[in-house]
């Protein structure tokens, strides 16, 4: 850690230059996939994650159908919301970006001119993994995953702080966890008003899945929610 004379004791930049070291130490083809893991794999990833629930969901039918839907519709909303909330916080804090400040750092992906805290990307990340803990503890797990994953590229990326990042880790949070009893009151009589429309019915429930007010009666259907249940416990 003798390059790290410059940084002082401030335990942020010093944590990052240790990850982001880790770059000059891989083969570049390494360096070439985290680049695009952390740039755009993870959020497509996320987003195949939400329809992967979605299409889950549908297919199991159920009375909770609907309110299912809303939280799932909800995930990529509360991402959007959060963003939204993170403009003014960027630009009351203004701070720039850690290759701006530090000599030394492998930075992966070029033309970051843009402030550095909050990060965008481990923001929304957060917010669609907690919105999808909130309706499917299974799909959730896995979304908290992926966003932890998002939060350690951009780092080893070198175009944010650790705390960039546990900043945005915290408003997704945040926004997904509050907004969500005023949004699944909103949007849950929406997805119940198009269960019952002719064309669109099956965006909420699929040909052949339990009907509103029964259990699904396929097995692996009752099994995962024998297992939402235990994670729940």
């Amino acid at each position: 850690m003798a390059q790290l004379a410059e940084s002082g004791s401030n335990p942020d930049v010093d944590l990052l230059y240790d990850i982001n070291g880790l770059a000059k130490h891989t083969p570049h083809r390494v360096d070439q996939v985290v680049e695009f893991v952390g740039e755009w794999g993870l959020l497509l990833a996320m987003v195949l994650l939400v329809v992967w629930c979605w299409s889950t969901a549908r297919r199991r039918g159920g009375a909770d159908a609907a309110a299912t839907v809303a939280g799932l519709v909800w995930a990529p909303l509360a991402a959007g919301v959060a963003l939204l909330v993170n403009v003014p916080i960027r630009g009351f804090v203004e701070r720039p970006r850690p290759f701006v400040d530090h000599q030394g750092l492998e930075v992966l992906v070029g033309g970051k001119t843009d402030f550095s805290f909050v990060s965008d990307h481990a923001t929304i990340t957060m917010a669609m993994g907690v919105g999808l803990f909130i309706t499917h503890r299974k799909f959730g797990i896995a979304g908290i995953a992926l966003a932890l994953v998002e939060g350690f590229c951009r780092v080893f990326m070198g175009v944010h702080y650790p705390t960039d990042v546990i900043g945005g880790f915290a408003l997704g949070t945040a926004v997904a966890l509050l907004l969500s009893p005023l949004a699944m009151a909103l949007l849950t009589p929406v997805m119940k008003a198009v269960e019952t429309a002719p064309r669109v019915g099956r965006l909420i429930r699929a040909r052949g899945a339990a009907p509103a007010g029964r259990e699904a009666s396929v097995p692996e259907a009752r099994a995962e929610q024998a297992e939402e249940r235990d994670l729940a416990a």
